[in-house]
């Protein structure tokens, strides 16, 4: 496939192009170059690239166009596409992006979403008849599939988005139930920004000689500047506060590990005149849909959530992320900071540091091959000790990811390794 291949190039149909033209789409990225002929000749895929690539765009695609092409086979309330993906502001976001690229379709295929916090009877409703692409949480997928609403023995294709959360030991039972449902023959697609080494081999049992495209975009890392600041505990809060102030910020989003650090810092920055909404599971799907559609078109300047949002908002122009807390996680913090530098913008992801945290961060940046220069703010500089009532251990080992030693990964594998029995096409 040459470098500069188009849309139409990659074997999509012109209704699609069409489209995504009008979309202002201009050349597809590396990872919708690789992959979407490789869908269209029905192979199964494990697609790795960075957040903000265009993964969404690579899958959904040409699912579209596969779907257009057997949807009369698809009967009674069966599924042809099905895609699970982490959380409800994903499932959200995944199928108004594939509503978008199939607007010029004739006749429109059925794409629906269903998730947690709306009402089970009126997705049950909307789901009459089937869809040609369903979009959901694995929960609300299992009690759509106990109350007969939708039935999984026709699905066609298999899509996992953020793969490396879905595979991971916290969706394990969910996914156990659904592969059951599901039909022997399949086309399977799993699409993630990272890929650790367990979940790798959950994927090796699940597919059976994929096509693996691994796209390393060099670009958006240029674009993104990664700053890491150490500061005393007991200072973040001032230090952010200063560097909102003095760089006027807008379209601040900061991430907390918990619901109410999330409170709390609003709270202080509200003291401070500077106005920020939280985003959180305490938050019902209402407020949530609220705050996320104020926070992408401008009304809320600053934006602080747990790691809900790490993989739930797509902002073109999302000029900085701020680490108020690190996460678990190691890949997390990729999911975190790829929310700047997306679609071709630059981008600024500024993690703030304390004594108790110095371990943890080490550790993130040896899963993710970093090595950042640590930085001070003149008047918030850390000191050289940590300060006597700095709980250091405690919370490192509050925020050791799980899954890192050998044993919890040895028996994660084991308690999965009977889920992905049966083989793809």
């Amino acid at each position: 496939m040459p470098s500069s291949a188009s849309f139409t190039q990659l074997g999509l149909m012109p209704e699609l192009v069409q489209c995504l033209t009008e979309l202002n789409y201009s050349n597809p990225t590396p990872i919708q170059q690789q992959a979407i002929p490789e869908i269209l000749a029905k192979q199964s895929i494990i697609g790795q690239a960075k957040t903000g690539s265009g993964k969404t765009a690579a899958f959904a695609l040409p699912i579209l166009q596969l779907n257009m092409a057997q949807r009369k086979q698809t009967q009674g309330n069966g599924v042809s596409s099905l895609i699970l993906v982490p959380t409800r502001e994903l499932a959200q976001q995944v199928a108004d992006s594939i509503k978008h690229y199939g607007q010029r379709l004739s006749p429109r295929l059925k794409v629906k979403a269903v998730y947690g916090g709306q009402s089970v009877n009126t997705q049950m409703l909307a789901l009459r008849g089937g869809a040609d692409i369903l979009v959901a949480t694995p929960g609300r997928l299992l009690d759509l599939v106990a109350n007969n609403a939708i039935k999984l023995h026709q699905v066609k294709h298999f899509i996992l988005d953020e793969a490396d959360r879905m595979l991971s030991l916290g969706f394990s039972e969910e996914l156990a139930q659904i592969q059951k449902q599901l039909p022997t023959q399949k086309q399977i697609l799993l699409f993630s920004a990272t890929f650790p080494d367990e979940v790798k081999v959950l994927a090796d049992q699940l597919l059976q000689k994929p096509v693996v495209i691994n796209v390393i975009n060099d670009d958006v890392e240029q674009r993104l500047t990664q700053r890491v600041i150490t500061v005393n505990r007991d200072r973040k809060t001032g230090l952010l506060i200063e560097l909102i102030k003095q760089n006027n910020w807008r379209q601040l989003l900061i991430f907390g590990s918990a619901k109410h650090t999330c409170n709390r810092v609003a709270q202080k920055l509200s003291k401070a005149g500077i106005k920020a909404e939280v985003f959180h599971s305490d938050k019902g799907q209402g407020a949530r849909n609220r705050i996320l559609s104020g926070f992408k078109n401008g009304d809320i300047d600053v934006l602080i959530a747990t790691d809900i949002a790490a993989r739930g908002i797509d902002i073109e122009k999302l000029p900085v992320v701020i680490n108020y807390e690190l996460p678990r996680s190691p890949m997390d913090y990729m999911h975190r900071i790829g929310r700047s530098a997306r679609a071709g913008e630059s981008g600024l992801a500024i993690t703030l540091i304390a004594h108790d945290e110095y371990q943890h961060f080490k550790l993130i940046e040896k899963k993710n091959k970093l090595r950042l220069k640590r930085e001070q703010v003149e008047g918030f500089e850390a000191d050289d000790q940590a300060p006597l009532d700095c709980p250091s251990r405690q919370v490192i080992a509050q925020a050791k990811p799980e899954g890192t030693g050998k044993k919890k990964r040895k028996q994660a594998r084991k308690e999965n390794e009977s889920i992905w029995k049966k083989p793809s096409v």
